[in-house]
This record gives C-alpha cells, sequence and structure tokens, in this order.
C-alpha cells in the first residue's frame, strides 16, 4: 500500500477523527471487504470516515491502517454523520438481507434529503429496488454496486457495477472509478441502470462464475480420474492453459491450489478439503429470476444442482456402496495427451455457453425492466478486478462493440468458429465421461444447449401435442396460423380455438 499512499502523508495529519465535515465518504460496516474498500479509498487520498456496530472494531482499523490516507473513525452513526461533507455519500457494507435494512434504517434518521446511500452488498435486485423507492420518497438517493473481486480487489481495485439513481451516480462517480480496476486506462466501472440493475448484474456475475468454477471443477476430475493424475500434474495442466485461450483469475488460482500443500499431512490441500461446496444464495437467485423470464441458464443451474449434490456428502456416502457404475481403468499413454488437450477445448467451448446464457438472461432483464443494459459495457467492466475476468471478456466486448443488439452471443463469427472447431473434443470428452461414470452435469448441458439452440426443429411439437391431449392447452400448426385443439378421446376431430 505503500507505494499509493505517499502523496497523502501530508493530508493524512490534518484528518482526525470527529472533525465535522472533515470526510468525502463514508463506509459502514468493516468485515474484510468493508475494511478493504475504506483503505482502498484512503490510498487515492479520498478523506473516508468509518463506522462499525461494534466500536472496538472501527477502533482496530484505524490503529492498524489509519497512516494509509486520510481514514477517520466514528463510534455513532451521528458522529459519522458529523464527519462527512453534505451531500453525504456512504456506503454500506453489510450482510446482505435484513440487516441492510436495519443499517438504511438507522442511518436514514440522521441524514438529509439529497444524500446518497450505496448498497455495496450482494443484495437481491429486488430489495434493491424496494429501497431505492422508500429512499426517493424521503427525498434521498440510493444506488444498489454490485462490487466484485474479493477482500483483494476491494483493496487493490474491483469491479463495480452500480445501478439506481443516475444523478447520485454522477456525484460518486469518481470516487467509484477512481477505485475501481483499470484495464487499458479504463475503470472498471459504469452505471449500469436504474433501480436494481447493478445488483441484478452481479448477480448474474455470480451465477457465472459459479458456472464457471463448476466447469473448472469437472475438468479437474475428468483428468484426475481418467488420467489418475494427481494434484501437482493438474496445477501444471492449468497453469499451462492459463497461457493461452483460457486465461483467466480462475484458471491461475486453480493452479495455485492445486499446487499448494497441507502443513500438516504434507498431502496436497486440495485432497484433504472437505467434498462439500457452499453457497451464498446469488447462484440460485440466478437460476430463478432465469426461471421466471423464460430464459434457460442450464450451465449455471447445474452449477447450483452440483454443489446441492455435495452438501448430500453422508448419501452419498452410502450410495457409494450400494450403486454401482461402470468399470474403472486408467486411460492409455497414447490417449493421455489427447484427452488433456480435449478436456481444454471442452472447457473453452462450456465456458463460452455460460457467458452466452448469462448474457441472454441480462438482456432479457433489460427488457422486463426497462433497464437499457449495455451489454458490451458490462463485458468491458469484467476484464479486470472481479472474480470471473478474464482474457475471453475482450471477444465478447468486441462482439457487442460489432453488433450491439447481438441476439445470442454464439451468434458472433469469433464465437461461431470457436464452438466449431472445438466441438469433436467436447463431444468426446462428454462420451468418455458417461463411459467412465465421471459426472460432467455443466459440460454436458452446455453441449445439450448447443444442440438444442443450433436446431431448426425440436421435439417439442410432440410435447405440444401430449400437452393437448391431457388438458386441451392447444397447439399452433406449422402450415396456417392460429390455435388449436383435437378432441383426441372424443371423435378424433381437429378444431381451431382462435
Amino acid at each position: 500500500m505503500a507505494q499509493n499512499t505517499r502523496g497523502t502523508q501530508t493530508a493524512v495529519a490534518g484528518w482526525q477523527r470527529g472533525a465535522p465535515g472533515a470526510s468525502q465518504f463514508g463506509v459502514v460496516g468493516l468485515a474484510t471487504m468493508g475494511m478493504n474498500l475504506a483503505r482502498n479509498i484512503a490510498s487515492k487520498g479520498i478523506p473516508v470516515s468509518v463506522y462499525n456496530r461494534t466500536t472496538a472494531r472501527t477502533d482496530e482499523v484505524i490503529a492498524n491502517h489509519g497512516n494509509e490516507g486520510p481514514i477517520s473513525g466514528a463510534h455513532t452513526v451521528e458522529e459519522l454523520v458529523s464527519q462527512i461533507a453534505r451531500p453525504r455519500s456512504i456506503l454500506i457494507m453489510v450482510k446482505a438481507g435484513p440487516p441492510v435494512d436495519e443499517t438504511i434504517a438507522h442511518l436514514v434518521r440522521h441524514l438529509d434529503k439529497g444524500d446518497i446511500l450505496i448498497d455495496g452488498g450482494n443484495s437481491y435486485f429486488m430489495d434493491t429496488m424496494r429501497r431505492g423507492r422508500e429512499l426517493e420518497a424521503k427525498g434521498m438517493r440510493f444506488i444498489g454496486a454490485g462490487i466484485s473481486g474479493g477482500e483483494e480487489g476491494a483493496l487493490l481495485g474491483p469491479s463495480i457495477m452500480p445501478g439506481g439513481s443516475p444523478d447520485a451516480y454522477q456525484l460518486v462517480e469518481p470516487v467509484l472509478t477512481r477505485i475501481s480496476a483499470h484495464v487499458d486506462g479504463e475503470p472498471c466501472c459504469t452505471y449500469i441502470g436504474p433501480g436494481g440493475a447493478g445488483h441484478y448484474v452481479k448477480m448474474v456475475h455470480n451465477g457465472i462464475e459459479y458456472a464457471d468454477i463448476q466447469l473448472i471443477a469437472e475438468a479437474y476430475d475428468l483428468l484426475r480420474t481418467a488420467l489418475s493424475l494427481d494434484a501437482g500434474e493438474l496445477a501444471k495442466i492449468f497453469a499451462r492453459w492459463n497461457e493461452g485461450d483460457l486465461e483467466s483469475y480462475l484458471i491461475q488460482i486453480t493452479a495455485e491450489v492445486l499446487a499448494k500443500h497441507d502443513a500438516t499431512t504434507g498431502k496436497p490441500l486440495v485432497d484433504v478439503i472437505l467434498d462439500e461446496a457452499a453457497q451464498k444464495g446469488t447462484g440460485k437467485w440466478a437460476s430463478q429470476s432465469a426461471l421466471d423470464l423464460g430464459i434457460p441458464v442450464t450451465a449455471i443451474t447445474e452449477a447450483v444442482f452440483s454443489r446441492f449434490l455435495s452438501a448430500l456428502k453422508a448419501d452419498r456416502q452410502t450410495a457409494s456402496k450400494v450403486l454401482s457404475g461402470p468399470s474403472q481403468s486408467a486411460e492409455s499413454d497414447e490417449r493421455a495427451g489427447t484427452l488433456v488437450d480435449d478436456v481444454q477445448s471442452a472447457l473453452y467451448a462450456s465456458k463460452m455457453v455460460a457467458y452466452a446464457q448469462g448474457f441472454e438472461q441480462m438482456q432479457a432483464a433489460s427488457r422486463e425492466f426497462g433497464w437499457d443494459l449495455k451489454l458490451g459495457a458490462i463485458a468491458r467492466i469484467w476484464r479486470g478486478g472481479c472474480i470471473i475476468r478474464a482474457r475471453f471478456l475482450n471477444r465478447i466486448t468486441e462482439a457487442y462493440a460489432a453488433e450491439p443488439d447481438l441476439k445470442n452471443l454464439l451468434l458472433a463469427p469469433y464465437f461461431r468458429d470457436a464452438m466449431a472447431s472445438a466441438q469433436e473434443s467436447w463431444r468426446r470428452v462428454i462420451g468418455m465421461a458417461v463411459d467412465r461414470g465421471i459426472p460432467a452435469p455443466a459440460f454436458s448441458s452446455a453441449l445439450a444447449y448447443y444442440d438444442g439452440y443450433r436446431r431448426e426443429r425440436l421435439p417439442a411439437n410432440l410435447i405440444q401435442g401430449l400437452r393437448d391431449y391431457f388438458g386441451a392447452h392447444t397447439y399452433h400448426r406449422i402450415d396456417r396460423q392460429g390455435a388449436f385443439h383435437t378432441r383426441w378421446a372424443q371423435d378424433g376431430q381437429e378444431v381451431e380455438i382462435s
């Protein structure tokens, strides 16, 4: 941090806890993310006041980091508010749900009309929309800002997705863009849209993150199981993949996780981690919203279901002793090199599907809620700071720059050609997984989506015929307009309904 704070030492000396109107920004909630964002703000020379419900935590942050920039502590909400210049801008970094409402209610009693509250947590977008309406009725302004990058990103530069009041964003834009990550000189922060748009985009970001992580886990499992590779060998493979088209933060840290050894046992740490994956709900929200919108985000949903399945550890232990599968035998040495390359191609193709589905979901939500989301701009701010940052996002940015109203990323020339070149490897990998009894739900669902999307005619005609038979739900014909019903169990005659 020293490199970022040399220019602020003179200013720091003049800032003391409790000085009225001293700060340009406030942060409420000093867990790791809130603390690091406050440190990030202060390191840029921007005076910031911080408050935590537990005063000891506030004092700890000031004691440990007060020399990093103009950062002041407050022991009460009243004191915090008194330290911030009007119109006040306060970033709330508390657990999503009721704690956000409680914090807002506590703050509002001490704020004035025109003040700005920013929720930087992983709040549900509908809650954000409600809070915005409630605060607007009181004459205050609200921003729901998705912030991605984890604790390191919060400190060094995250990707920030602010939505809500556009005039409020204009006031806080200089701070948010300055503390965000930068790629090619551009900040990884842009106004997303009104209402809950910012938190919606962050929710989809997290859903894509779920899918991305699940696909990586399946690639790891396929190679580990089929080729009997150990964690160290797999670490080298992922490190090599990170030098090509798959270059990304998640591939990079996969190699690092696989290379890490446990200090207690001496074994690879990944081999002593319990195989139960936790979650905080954003992936599930993304799937639920996609169902409401009628968008098939199969990769995200399979990733959520896979975490649910992983949580059934005791059941799986019982089933492993009861249920049989195919015989297990390692691939031949001749096949090994080909399989590694095939899995790399399958991972890339499946990843393209996951992103295509996520962007299609955001496009549908934009229409549903009138947000006018700029998908190319979203891809651009995801190139740095956030968990799913990757070289791949440059291709998405380029695709939307060439065709802003692109219906589906898979139709863009680059993605069309990349899918075509990867699909034979992709099919071989899934065939091998089925033959060997290795679960690959995200790989498989991604390919099924691709095959379904490229089919001019699907068997939904039979589905609709069956629905009409048992429920008189009607059907449409390919040769003339109107809705029709066949009296299947009566006289078999077709009647036109409309």
